[in-house]
C-alpha cells in the first residue's frame, strides 16, 4: 500500500533543515494551485473557524440515512457496497482526498446457520416442546423482519445441543444472554414503555455480539491475514468460548427465570422482569411448565474464511508528508447500525468532505498528512483495525503521530465524552473550549462537559475527567500494540438520568435511522459538536508547528499510580523485601525531564526556531508512548504492551502489571515464584519509566 508519493532532493544549505521538511515541499503533486508551503506552516485559525462553521448537521443526517437504510454486517454485499460508497466520496473530483483505496484481508468470521436456526426451547421429559424463545426480534418499524437482519446469535459461540438447566449439578454446559431492563431500560419493560414509543429497549430486543477473547483475526496473531500468512487451525485457535452460547430476548429470559427454583440469587444478581430471581436447578413443581422439564439450547453457527476491507483516504502533508495523523471509524454493524457505528462514518464522511473541497480548491493542504480510515470486521474483535497495525508495524511506529477513533459518534445528546491518554487531554480541551455547546446558549462544548464529569487536577484545578482507554473500539491496537497517543470522541447521556450502561438498541435490529432521528439526536445537533471537536483536534495535530500533545500530564497519571501502590500495597512489598524506592526515583525523573521539555517548547516558540530543533522536539513528544511499551510484560495477555493501560484485574489502581502481580501473589508464600513476578513488573516499570525520562531529554544529551 503507497501512502505517500514522494519525490526528494537536498540542495545546498536546505539540508540543515531536515530530511523530513525538505522531503515534504517535493510531495506536493505537480499542477496543484496550493502555494508553496513554509516550513513555518502553522495552524491557520481562520481556516479552522471556516472548517467548523461549514460542518453541516443536516448533510450529516443525510449522511446517516444512506449507511444505515440496510443491514451491513462485516463481509456481506451491503457492507461492500459501503466500501465502495467511500471510495466514491474520496475520489470525488470536487470534494475528495488525495487518493483513497480499499484493502482487503481474509479473515475468520463466524455466523449463524441460515438452514438451522439457532433455537432455545424448554422440552418436557418426552421430549414435547413447551416453550420455545425467538428467533428472531419482533418487526415492529418493517426494518426488523428482512432477509438481510442476521439472527440473534453469539459470534464465535461453538455448535451443540446441550441440555442447559439441569446440566448444572455437571457443570455447565451452556449459557444463556439476556440484557435485563434493569440494566439497560432503568426497570422499564412493557411495550408502551419501550422502542417504538421511547428510546428504550423493546422486549423482543436481544444484542448480539462476538465472544471471542482477543481482537483480531484468530487465525493470524500478530500477522496480517494476507493470502501468504501462515495460519493457525481453527481446531486450535484459543480464545473461542468453549461451550454453546445463544443471546435471547428478556420477554424470553423473564419466562425461563421467573420459572425456576432453588435459593434466590444475590441482590446484585437481582433484575427488573417482576420476580425474585433463583439460582435452580430445576423448574418449580407449580409453575408453568414440568418440575422435571429442560431447557434444550441448539447452537448451529459455523465459521467461515470471508474477505473484509479497510479504506483508506488520504491527504498528503504538505511539509512533513512522512507524520501521519489518523482518524478512524469502523463501517460494519450487526443489523442497521445507525448508532453503532454509523453515527460515527457520518460524521467521517462531512469532516472529510469539507477538508477535501478546501483541498480540490487549492486553498488549504495540512502540514501533516491525514489518513482517514474506515475499518472492516470491528463487530467481530477489531479485526481490520488490528490486520492494519500488523501489517504496518514498523512504519505506523516510526510516523504515526496520533490516533483520533470516533466510532459510535452520538449516544445520546447531553455531552462530551473523551477518553484518551494523558498526553492528548490539551488537545481535546483546546478545541473543547472553542467550540458552542448545542443549543445551550453561548456555553462552550468544555464548559457543559465540565458539569457532567469533572476531576480535581492538582496542576489545573477542576477539569473534565478524559477517560482511559481499554479495548472497546479500534483504538485499541493503536495504543496498547503500537503504543500510538490514542482518543475516542463521542456525545452521551446523562448519568444522573439513566443507568443505561450504553443506548439501550446497541447491537440490536431496532438500532435504525428512525431511532437516531427521534430520540438519540433530533436535529442533529450533537452529531456536529462532535464532528467540529474531532475536526478541531484533528487539524490541530496535523497543522500545528509543534504538536500540542503535553507529555507532562502523564505525571499526574504516573503520581496517581505511585501513590496509590505505596499507600495499598506499600507494607504488602516491605514484609516480602521488595522496596518502592526505585519506582519513586523512576516517576521523579520523568516528572523533572517532562518540565524540563515544557520549558524548551516555551523558549522555541517565543524566538524564531530552527526546523531542524522544531522537528526533533516534535518526534520526541510523538515517540514517548512507544517507550510504555515492553511485549514481554504481559506474556498471558494478546496484544497488550503498554505497561500503564495493560487490563488491570487487581483492586488496586495502581500500574496494571504490579497491581495484578500483587494480587495473585497475596496469599503465597515468601519467595514464592508469584512474588518473583512483583518483582519482575516493578523492574519493568522503572526501566520504562526511566526509559520515557531519557526519550524527553535534550537529544544530544545521550
Amino acid at each position: 500500500m503507497k501512502w505517500v508519493n514522494v519525490l526528494g532532493g537536498i540542495v545546498g544549505a536546505a539540508a540543515l533543515l531536515g530530511l523530513g521538511i525538505i522531503l515534504g515541499h517535493f510531495a506536493i503533486p505537480k499542477g496543484s494551485d496550493v502555494p508553496t508551503p513554509s516550513i513555518f506552516q502553522d495552524l491557520d485559525l481562520e481556516i479552522l473557524e471556516s472548517i467548523m462553521q461549514q460542518l453541516d448537521a443536516s448533510r450529516i443526517r443525510e449522511n446517516l440515512r444512506e449507511l444505515s437504510r440496510e443491514p451491513h454486517l462485516a463481509s456481506s454485499p451491503q457492507d461492500e457496497a459501503l466500501v465502495q460508497l467511500l471510495l466514491q466520496r474520496w475520489r470525488d473530483p470536487e470534494s475528495g482526498l488525495d487518493s483513497a483505496e480499499a484493502s482487503t484481508y481474509e479473515v475468520l468470521l463466524s455466523f449463524p446457520s441460515r438452514e438451522q436456526p439457532n433455537r432455545v426451547a424448554v422440552v418436557s421429559p418426552t421430549g414435547n416442546v413447551l416453550f420455545s424463545c425467538r428467533q428472531s426480534e419482533q418487526n415492529l418499524t418493517g426494518e426488523q423482519g428482512g432477509p438481510d437482519v442476521v439472527p440473534p446469535y453469539a459470534a464465535y459461540a461453538p455448535p451443540g445441543t446441550p441440555q442447559a438447566v439441569n446440566a448444572a449439578k455437571h457443570g455447565v454446559a451452556g449459557v444463556l444472554v439476556y440484557t435485563d431492563p434493569a440494566d439497560i431500560n432503568d426497570g422499564q419493560s412493557s411495550t408502551n414503555e419501550t422502542f417504538p414509543n421511547s428510546w428504550r429497549l423493546p422486549p423482543s430486543g436481544v444484542e448480539r455480539g462476538s465472544y471471542y477473547e482477543y481482537f483480531g483475526d484468530p487465525l493470524t496473531p500478530y500477522l496480517p491475514a494476507n493470502p501468504s500468512s501462515f495460519r493457525l487451525d481453527p481446531d486450535n485457535v484459543s480464545g473461542f468460548p468453549p461451550i454453546p452460547t445463544q443471546p435471547i430476548g428478556f420477554e424470553d429470559a423473564k419466562i425461563l427465570l421467573c420459572n425456576l427454583q432453588g435459593a434466590s440469587a444475590p441482590a446484585a444478581w437481582q433484575g427488573a422482569l417482576g420476580c425474585d430471581y433463583k439460582l435452580g436447578p430445576g423448574f418449580q413443581p407449580n409453575g408453568d411448565f414440568p418440575a422435571d422439564s429442560q431447557v434444550n439450547v441448539s447452537v448451529y453457527n459455523r465459521l467461515e474464511l470471508r474477505n473484509s476491507s479497510n479504506v483508506l483516504g488520504i491527504i498528503r502533508g504538505a511539509v512533513e508528508p512522512d507524520r501521519y495523523v489518523l482518524y478512524g471509524n469502523h463501517r460494519d454493524s450487526w443489523v442497521h447500525g445507525a448508532v453503532d457505528p454509523s453515527s460515527g462514518t457520518a460524521v467521517l464522511l462531512e469532516l472529510s468532505r469539507v477538508l477535501g473541497t478546501l483541498l480540490k480548491k487549492g486553498t488549504w493542504r495540512p502540514r501533516r498528512s491525514i489518513v482517514f480510515a474506515s475499518w472492516g470486521a470491528e463487530e467481530f474483535g477489531l479485526i481490520g483495525s488490528t490486520e492494519f497495525t500488523e501489517e504496518f508495524f514498523s512504519k505506523l511506529q516510526e510516523r504515526a503521530v496520533a490516533y483520533i477513533n470516533v466510532d459510535i459518534s452520538v449516544f445520546a445528546n447531553a455531552t462530551l465524552r473523551a477518553q484518551g491518554t494523558p498526553p492528548v487531554q490539551s488537545v481535546i480541551f483546546a478545541a473543547s473550549k472553542q467550540i458552542p455547546a448545542p443549543s445551550l446558549g453561548g456555553l462552550s462544548i468544555y464548559d457543559n462537559w465540565i458539569r457532567y464529569f469533572n476531576r480535581s487536577s492538582p496542576v489545573y484545578g477542576l477539569v473534565p475527567s478524559l477517560g482511559s482507554l481499554g479495548a472497546g473500539s479500534d483504538y485499541a491496537p493503536f495504543i496498547h500494540f503500537l503504543g500510538i497517543s490514542s482518543m475516542d470522541i463521542a456525545y452521551t447521556y446523562d448519568r444522573s438520568k439513566t443507568s443505561a450502561r450504553i443506548y439501550p438498541t446497541y447491537h440490536t435490529a431496532f438500532d435504525t435511522f428512525g431511532y437516531v432521528d427521534k430520540f438519540v439526536d433530533p436535529g442533529f445537533s450533537s452529531h456536529q459538536a462532535v464532528a467540529r471537536t474531532a475536526g478541531s483536534v484533528l487539524l490541530r495535530l496535523s497543522d500545528s508547528l509543534f504538536l500540542p500533545l503535553n507529555v507532562s500530564d502523564y505525571g499526574e497519571t504516573l503520581r496517581s499510580f505511585l501513590q496509590a501502590a505505596q499507600q495499598n500495597l506499600g507494607v504488602l512489598l516491605e514484609q516480602h523485601s521488595i522496596s518502592l524506592v526505585p519506582l519513586v526515583t523512576a516517576v521523579e525523573k520523568f516528572e523533572g525531564a517532562a518540565g524540563a521539555l515544557d520549558q524548551r517548547i516555551s523558549a522555541l516558540q517565543k524566538a524564531t526556531p530552527d526546523p531542524l530543533q522544531v522537528r526533533m522536539l516534535n518526534d520526541q513528544l510523538m515517540l514517548l508512548e512507544r517507550t510504555f511499551l515492553n511485549p514481554r510484560a504481559f506474556p498471558e495477555e494478546r496484544y497488550y504492551s503498554h505497561v500503564l493501560w495493560a487490563p488491570r484485574t487487581g483492586s488496586v489502581a495502581t500500574f496494571p502489571g504490579l497491581a495484578n502481580a500483587c494480587s495473585r501473589a497475596m496469599n503465597t508464600s515468601l519467595g514464592s515464584p508469584a512474588w518473583a513476578e512483583v518483582q519482575r513488573q516493578l523492574s519493568i516499570l522503572v526501566v520504562a519509566l526511566e526509559g520515557a525520562a531519557a526519550t524527553l531529554r535534550p537529544v544530544a544529551d545521550f
